[in-house]
């Protein structure tokens, strides 16, 4: 038996010739690619993390400089100069000064602060001590100042410098070694050149350097190993194949009987993703006419900015909620607590949509005829502008950029317990082509990818997508003829149910 079973085991190694040779060869051009490349990354990252150290250092410490010669000029803005102190008030700016220049010392990455004045007489003092600065200030005591002999150096750095910077008022930073900063920020209280504050601080990130360098040579180890493992599934995977392709042909023919299925299903669907793709673009549109009446609120106009973003967002929900559904339920479409107003729902689209598109805005006007008789609609206000929309764009996309005139007229039919709305324009026309019926009787111009529009412009779906709605979710009728003189007509019909 374990003659037999490995027999076997050779067998199937034997099959799919693959031999210790072929993985000692590719592991080693592997190898020795990923540590050529490891090696150069590496050599690179590290230039590059030592660049950002030098970078990030003398901004951090040009930051905190800036700041504490804010505090100080801000402290002096506040402070009057002309007038007699008492001690009170003496002791409170003193501390303020010491608080200033001593909470920097907190940070262990600081090692230096202090202020460099220049005196008159040429002399330069540099202290950290508020009392000095409180004498330098209000005491107007210029000339008596010592310096501090701990800031030597940086005196005499500031001296090389000081023309520079007394004629710029920008700030100076040098950096010693690859760590230590030094920072001069000019000090100009109440606007009037007064020296510089100095600022020392040596940054440590050599231990962050080091932990990305070590992750990286982790990161690399460990691609390697993929890498190889990778390709030897590639090549098991490719050989199965090679081996399989026999059974190929069977599993084509069970493949295109299931697309054949998924096909059906897709056509089913194709309604709901064209409807979602028009609905998406409208939304587009809605969402920047929202964002236009945001930047236009004021007190005068609140109101009626208010309707528009609350029509505008409803709408939005409503698409959002038709993208939940292939099939939205009944009741989310026709229900008696539905109480639209068509009138309102056309003067408010003709208002607030194709008269804020600012394109083509010449091209058409509106004119309006409504029936003030008109019963209210059980049906969801947000599905009729998905109906009504489509039918007046049509007039303008068939026009050919010539101006039109579209007319909006609705009309009830007591008698009949009918409501009509007629959208018709003065345009040349609807194709006789496009009024012929199919074999269904339905009128060509609401049939799938035939549209009114030229051909270099992009078809669309509008009125396809109001004739699916209209017939088959509302319950209504919907018609496309020709004027007698010029211009086409549509006609919806809507039956009030009682």
């Amino acid at each position: 038996m374990k003659k037999n079973h490995k027999t076997i085991l050779v067998d199937r190694v034997k099959k799919y010739h693959f031999e210790l040779k072929h993985l000692l060869i590719l592991l080693l051009i592997l190898l020795t690619f990923q540590v050529f490349v490891s090696v150069i990354q590496k050599y690179s990252m590290r230039n590059f993390l030592v660049d950002t150290q030098k970078w990030y250092q003398q901004d951090f410490a040009e930051r905190i400089a800036i700041l504490t010669a804010t505090s100080l000029e801000m402290l002096l803005e506040t402070s009057a100069q002309n007038q007699n102190h008492n001690d009170i008030e003496v002791k409170k700016i003193v501390q303020a000064f010491n608080i200033i220049l001593s909470q920097q010392l907190l940070q262990h990455h600081v090692e230096e602060v202090c202020v460099i004045l220049s005196a008159k007489g040429g002399d330069i003092t540099a202290t950290d001590k508020g009392q000095a600065l409180f004498s330098y200030f209000f005491d107007h005591s210029t000339g008596q100042q010592e310096s501090d002999i701990y800031y030597d150096h940086a005196v005499k750095m500031y001296k090389t410098i000081m023309k520079d910077m007394e004629a710029s008022e920008q700030i100076y930073s040098t950096l010693e070694g690859r760590q230590a900063v030094h920072v001069f920020v000019p000090f100009v209280p109440k606007g009037e050149y007064a020296g510089a504050v100095y600022m020392k601080s040596k940054p440590e990130f050599s231990f962050l350097t080091g932990g990305i360098l070590t992750g990286y040579n982790e990161i690399s180890l460990i691609s390697t190993g993929l890498i190889l493992f990778g390709l030897l599934a590639m090549f098991y995977i490719s050989t199965y194949a090679m081996r399989e392709r026999n059974e190929a042909q069977e599993q084509l023919y069970q493949e295109r009987e299931k697309k054949l299925k998924e096909n059906i299903h897709l056509q089913k669907e194709a309604l709901f993703a064209k409807r979602i793709y028009h609905t998406h673009h409208k939304a587009e549109k809605i969402m920047g006419f929202i964002k236009e009446d945001l930047s236009a609120l004021a007190i005068k106009n609140i109101d009626s900015i208010k309707y528009r973003v609350i029509k505008y967002a409803n709408f939005i929900s409503r698409v959002i909620y038709d993208m939940k559904w292939f099939d939205p339920p009944i009741h989310a479409i026709r229900n008696p607590i539905f109480k639209t107003d068509l009138n309102e729902l056309i003067k408010f689209i003709i208002d607030n949509i194709f008269l804020r598109v600012s394109k083509n805005r010449d091209q058409f006007e509106f004119n309006l005829d409504l029936d003030r008789q008109l019963p209210k609609l059980g049906i969801n206000e947000f599905v009729i502008w998905e109906i009504i929309e489509p039918l007046i764009q049509n007039s303008i996309d068939h026009s050919d950029d010539e101006k039109i005139v579209i007319s909006i007229r609705t009309q009830y039919d007591k008698k009949k317990n009918v409501t009509r709305v007629f959208v018709e324009d003065d345009g040349k026309g609807i194709a006789p082509e496009l009024l012929e019926k199919n074999d269904l009787g339905v009128k060509k111009i609401f049939l799938e990818n035939i549209s009114t529009k030229n051909q270099n412009q992009r078809s669309g779906y509008g009125c396809y997508i109001a004739y699916e709605i209209a017939t088959e979710r509302c319950g209504w009728q919907i018609d496309a003829v020709n004027k007698t003189n010029n211009g086409c007509q549509m006609i919806l019909t809507i039956p009030h149910f009682a």
